[in-house]
């Protein structure tokens, strides 16, 4: 439970499992607590989905296979590929998108970080550290269509001018992606495509 300059009580379970309350500065103790009571079928709920999901994207990336995704769409490999060999054409490609989808952020979001690093994330898409402005991307976000990228993207760059999840921080993603909601139910679904021609 975290005190903040938020309006209301936010409940969130994260992708690493773990939840999250943030309430207001004048909310009680106790109303929080209330609120965690009414809502423990929901959390017990959505920590079963998160654990699946999870369970199925590690099952799926320790895997070897002769098909994988790639910005929406899958690729034929002709030969079983080990799971580093495919972390390794994600990395590749979004070392090669980023560029790209950064100067395009930036600019609609009116923002720019300090310096990008790419991580292979079991948990997340991507991170901010707003004291320094440096922002980690999720290497698997290449898994997903390109629109997927500029969305989170987007959303580390509005950290840097709003750390929170609140309206404000909304508003400013929605600079650059209005369509928010859509593209964050998309990536709550697993990366499957249309096959397309071996590589």
């Amino acid at each position: 439970m975290t005190r903040k300059r938020v309006r209301n009580l936010n409940l969130r379970v994260r992708r690493d499992g773990s939840v999250t309350l943030s309430i207001p500065w004048h909310t009680s103790r106790e109303r929080a607590e209330a609120f965690l009571a009414e809502r423990a079928a929901w959390v017990r709920a959505a920590l079963e989905r998160q654990a699946r999901r999870t369970e199925a994207a590690n099952r799926d990336h320790d895997a070897e296979s002769d098909t994988y995704p790639l910005w929406g769409v899958t690729q034929m490999a002709g030969a079983p590929l080990p799971p580093e060999e495919v972390a390794g054409i994600y990395r590749s490609e979004v070392a090669r998108t980023l560029p790209e989808a950064v100067g395009r952020m930036e600019a609609l979001i009116g923002a720019q970080a300090s310096g990008w690093q790419l991580r292979d994330m079991r948990t997340r898409w991507g991170s901010c550290t707003p004291r320094t402005g440096r922002i980690r991307i999720n290497i698997r976000l290449a898994a997903y269509p390109p629109e997927c990228f500029d969305y989170v993207v987007a959303h580390e760059l509005a950290h840097l001018l709003e750390p929170s999840h609140n309206a404000r921080f909304h508003a400013i993603v929605a600079r650059a992606v209005p369509n928010e909601w859509e593209i964050r139910a998309r990536l709550r679904q697993p990366p499957v495509w249309p096959v397309c021609a071996p590589l």
